[in-house]
């Protein structure tokens, strides 16, 4: 389970490359589940595995052969260094090994140390390696300032100030994986949030050669050139080769993956895919693999169905429009005022399709009241009305059963499963209404594509969300999610009513509280609980009564 930053803010996803497969995802409390059978791998010549026709989880292309030789270094009598830093499960230990074997194929001396420590699977990793052109002498590990190449495949480890020691501004070149790949407690605690990049890339160029350095989103490469983000150190490796940072051969290098035995082809065409970013750069690789940059260089995680607002339906993006225009947000002449009017569009067109043009109407209504007081308070400043924007969404579009059976049919399901997984062989979904389980179902109920249109008559019914024959609506989390709105928007409009550039700070602190509203049922609950504290906290120098009893509505 990975966290996910998307339009919508922080979601969670299965990462298929480091899912280990034991399937506790499925009984945890999330209400909606995809399964997904995948067609077993079809035998080719002497027994090969080879994946079925049309898989789109293959590589795009195959990576040339024929790539151009850098200026290879050559070690010095003191030896060459290349440091590598990473993380545990993700192959620097092999990296490693790769890089000690292709030396001995080049008729190198080696000295290298792994330091795993407590790592397991996702902790900190360094490996030492010092290559000899002669007899190897000295140290197995490289002391302060001795790295001629700092390979950083885990950008939190890479920029740790106990390994860039090893690095010196005079004589290291730097290659480092950019990939935000999440701690094992980000995964656990979704709240903390994944460090500025642009600070922990200024250490490590403070460290090294600037000019020189090499960067490159080596997991989302990977997962989108050779369909598994697993190759993406072996990928970042071919970069540090082609930039002249490793003194082996390419060849040694692609002998040694072949003697490692293990995704052979996979990790060559790595290998390779990183050799070409760093001689053709960014274009190039595209070209050669032909996808698109998009696909090839992502800069954010791409959206999965659900995750983001663009496939909402032309009818409810014109409502929205239509709104907009009704309101003053649209006649504010300011880069924020037009970004925040953007933000307010998008959502208001999804709580349309989610609900009504009713509900959306009044979202827009709302937000526009705020940002005028802002205004008014504050000039040209839209942080308050942004977070109203973007949390008052939050809490309407609570997802319920008829949003689980919206987001199921939206456009672009069957890609994205496609895109996971390759040509599966069929899916099911995996429910878990609340309602189901207060009448004592312990287990998810499974549907198919046969029960689609139960999903669409789901769907239909959306609009009794809220009204007595909303029959769902009766479950305790339900209540509070509709009482929760009310206390939110009764909270903002005691703060808007009263707002001075003394309490502006306040305020827009008080619109960002939920978000510390996330996860479904007894989680979702407790962090409600936590939200009615913060707001309390904040509050406390205040002795205005505001109702905010995060009670069940009747």
């Amino acid at each position: 389970m990975q966290p996910v930053d998307t339009e919508l803010g922080t979601k969670t996803r299965i990462h298929q490359s480091s899912c280990n497969f034991d399937y506790t995802c499925i009984e945890g409390d999330c209400p909606s589940f995809i399964r997904v059978k995948t067609r077993p791998a079809k035998t080719g010549p002497a027994g090969a595995k080879t994946p079925p026709a049309g898989a789109a989880r293959t590589m795009r292309a195959q990576p040339p052969a024929d790539i151009a030789e850098p200026d290879r270094p050559v070690p010095g009598p003191d030896g060459y260094g290349v440091f590598m830093a990473g993380v545990g499960g993700t192959g620097v230990v092999t990296v490693s090994q790769v890089l000690a074997t292709a030396a001995l194929l080049d008729g190198l001396d080696i000295l290298g140390l792994d330091q795993t420590g407590l790592s397991q699977k996702g902790g900190p990793v360094v490996s030492h390696l010092r290559f000899f052109a002669g007899e190897a002498s000295g140290a197995n590990l490289i002391g302060a300032g001795d790295a001629d190449c700092y390979l950083g495949l885990d950008l939190l480890v890479a920029a740790d100030p106990k390994n860039l020691a090893k690095a010196d501004p005079e004589r290291t070149l730097a290659v480092t994986s950019t990939s935000k790949l999440p701690t094992g407690h980000m995964v656990a605690h979704v709240d903390e949030t994944y460090p500025e990049i642009d600070g922990m890339l200024a250490a490590i160029d403070g460290a090294t050669r600037a000019s020189a350095s090499i960067r490159l989103d080596a997991d989302r490469m990977a997962d989108a050139l050779l369909g598994t983000a697993m190759p993406a150190n072996v990928l970042a490796l071919g970069a540090a080769y082609q930039a002249g940072g490793i003194p082996v051969s390419a060849a040694s290098i692609e002998e040694a993956i072949k003697l490692n035995g293990v995704a052979v082809a996979a990790n060559i065409a790595a290998f390779r895919w990183g050799r070409v970013y760093v001689r053709e750069g960014a274009d190039g690789l595209v070209s050669l693999a032909g996808v698109s940059p998009a696909a090839a260089l992502p800069e954010t995680a791409a959206a999965a169905p659900g995750l983001g607002l663009d496939s909402v339906p032309a009818r409810a993006k014109a409502t929205a429009r239509a709104l907009l225009q009704r309101s003053g947000l649209a006649t504010v002449p300011t880069d924020g005022a037009a970004a925040l009017a953007e933000m307010v569009e998008r959502r208001a067109a999804d709580l349309a399709d989610y609900q009504s043009a009713s509900l959306a109407s009044e979202y827009v209504d709302f937000v526009d009241a705020a940002s005028a007081r802002e205004r008014e308070v504050m000039g040209e400043r839209t942080e308050l009305a942004e977070a109203v924007a973007r949390y008052l969404h939050k809490l309407i579009a609570y997802k319920d059963e008829y949003e689980v059976a919206r987001l199921h049919l939206r456009p672009g399901l069957h890609e994205a499963m496609r895109d996971a997984v390759g040509d599966y062989a069929g899916y099911r979904i995996l429910l878990h209404p609340p309602a189901l389980r207060a009448l004592g179902l312990k287990r998810k109920i499974s549907l198919g594509p046969l029960q689609r249109p139960a999903l669409a008559v789901l769907k239909a019914m959306r609009r009794l969300r809220g009204t007595p024959l909303d029959l769902f609506g009766y479950a305790k989390v339900r209540r509070v999610e509709r009482q929760l709105v009310a206390d939110y928007r009764a909270l903002l409009e005691a703060e808007l009513n009263s707002l001075t550039p003394g309490t502006y700070e306040r305020a827009v602190k008080l619109a960002q509280l939920p978000d510390v509203i996330r996860g479904y049922e007894n989680v979702k609950l407790a962090g409600v609980e936590r939200f009615g504290e913060q707001v309390r906290a904040v509050r406390s120098p205040d002795t205005r009564p505001v109702a905010l009893t995060t009670k069940p509505a009747g």
